[in-house]
């Protein structure tokens, strides 16, 4: 049986606790008692505040698992599948996946081995049934999520270039998916809509895959373009900013994305921490994704972020995608109101969901006719924009079955 094996959390490069691994294959947290301590320490976490804004330093331990907070730091499917395989790790050991890829994590975040070695003793051989080997030849970067993406470099010449060591990238790049045509023209072009609509996108663009270098070796790529995306948890000049997904916040597994909130108390939680403008912009997120049908703003795909380490605001927009081309009958990720149909979309319906959340009706109502009026204004003209035949022949007919479309004229 392995011993016990310790990995350090650190926070923009200062140790504020530790996930420690036991001989019966529980995991639990602890934050150390200078954090505890520190009147002015950075947020980790929502799910660490009480209803006294205090931090919550007892931690439950969990069995295999981490910690939903830390398991949510990992990517899904089969990135995790491709980043385990490369280094020999049982995809679903989370600790030692953690202790494989926390070097370039989401946020201000890094997870590194308290005593500094590469591996934990006694655990080499036997993880997973994994055969030892060279880890130092796996990524060393964790991006949450399900879509194979790197953490990405942008070169001198323009180009894109994923670094060896998969580290320190401040670009995200989105490979084709394998299943589905046209994803990242997609995802470029309903980004870029959004951008038009108000909404705050960071910068983006197609770039043709042969010139994206270094590409690591063994991926199935179909198509000839990837999406890249600038990181917003990273400034210019290289520095950490923290962020944490919804999933994060309401302490809930990856798995549980889909089911274990609902659009009101993801907007409760923006109203509180946030305020008005929050609440306005993720209301305008909301309507503009209902109206390309993306039926993916799951937990996952909405985040906060702490610009200045402890006050939120809500992140920038990433992963909107028109989903209904590829899902027929998609609906939406979450409930809003009780129902995830598109086309139980009313100003009634967004009375009762401002009504549930506690929000202001007017504030709510205005954002939706705003929301809709400023699509209205450029949807008819995307010409410049990747939006395949089918792309927008789906999103046409999916527009004539939301109410809150069919009635913008009235």
């Amino acid at each position: 049986m392995a011993d016990v094996a310790v990995l350090d959390i650190r926070m923009y490069g200062k140790t504020i606790g530790a996930l420690t691994r036991l001989p019966d294959d529980a995991n639990i947290f602890a934050f150390n008692k200078d954090y505890i301590d520190d009147p002015g320490r950075p947020i980790l976490s929502l799910s660490f505040k009480d209803r006294h804004s205090g931090l919550i330093t007892e931690s439950k331990p969990t069995r295999t698992r981490v910690p939903p907070f830390f398991a949510n730091l990992l990517p899904e499917g089969k990135m995790r599948e491709y980043l385990a395989e490369r280094a020999g790790v049982d995809p679903q050991r989370e600790f030692f996946l953690l202790w494989v890829l926390g070097r370039d994590l989401a946020g201000a975040m890094e997870i590194h081995p308290a005593d500094g070695e590469s591996w934990p003793d006694g655990t080499a051989e036997d993880v997973g049934g994994a055969k030892r080997r060279k880890r130092e030849n796996a990524l060393h970067f964790s991006l949450a999520g399900v879509q194979l993406k790197f953490s990405a470099i942008k070169a001198a010449t323009g180009g894109l270039t994923i670094p060896v060591d998969g580290a320190g990238g401040s670009w995200i790049v989105k490979l084709p998916s394998v299943t589905h045509a046209g994803v990242p023209e997609n995802e470029y072009a309903m980004m870029e809509l959004a951008r038009r609509v108000g909404i705050d996108v960071p910068e983006a663009a197609l770039v043709p895959i042969k010139e994206i270098e270094d590409l690591p070796e063994g991926i199935e790529v179909k198509g000839p373009n990837a999406f890249v995306i600038k990181r917003f948890d990273r400034s210019n000049d290289g520095e950490r900013i923290h962020i944490e997904d919804f999933a994060q916040i309401f302490g809930v597994y990856p798995d549980d994305k889909y089911k274990s909130a609902n659009y009101e108390n993801i907007a409760s939680v923006i109203w509180t921490e946030i305020g008005q403008a929050g609440v306005a912009e993720y209301v305008r997120r909301l309507v503009y994704n209902a109206l390309v049908g993306n039926g993916d703003m799951h937990l996952k795909n909405w985040s906060l972020i702490y610009p200045d380490r402890r006050k939120a605001a809500l992140a920038p927009a990433y992963d909107f995608v028109s989903t209904i081309p590829y899902i027929k009958g998609d609906r939406m990720g979450l409930n809003l109101a009780g129902s995830k149909e598109f086309s139980s979309l009313t100003n009634e319906q967004f009375e009762r969901f401002a009504g549930k959340a506690r929000l202001p009706t007017k504030l709510v109502l205005d954002t939706v006719k705003n929301t809709v009026q400023s699509f209205a204004a450029v949807w008819d003209d995307t010409r410049d924009l990747p939006i395949a035949k089918p792309v927008k022949s789906a999103i046409d007919a999916h527009l004539r079955e939301i109410p809150i479309w069919v009635s913008r004229k009235g």
